[in-house]
């Protein structure tokens, strides 16, 4: 599967059953040859300007499922959001 894929997937929390957003950006561990994380911004800013640069980093180990549409993961929100400023 390309990135360009991954980004046309919604990804949805199963804890919360919230929806987090698509992905962004991947984590990639050079070494290991695999993917550690995949990044998804959080969507709290209004026409793109006002808001958090918050983005939830999600490890790889806790995504459940890739479907045809969508990537079920299951995370703790509070602990893989990253970035906002305070």
């Amino acid at each position: 599967m390309r990135l360009c894929e991954l980004r046309e997937k919604e990804v949805i929390n199963l804890c919360t059953c919230k929806r987090l957003g698509c992905v962004e950006d991947l984590v990639f561990d050079l070494c290991e040859g695999c993917i550690q994380a995949i990044i998804v911004p959080e969507h709290t800013k209004f026409c793109g300007i006002f808001g958090s640069d918050c983005e939830f980093v999600i490890p790889f180990d806790c995504i459940k499922k890739i479907g045809p549409d969508i990537i079920m993961v299951e995370i703790s929100e509070e602990k893989c959001l990253k970035g906002c400023k305070d």
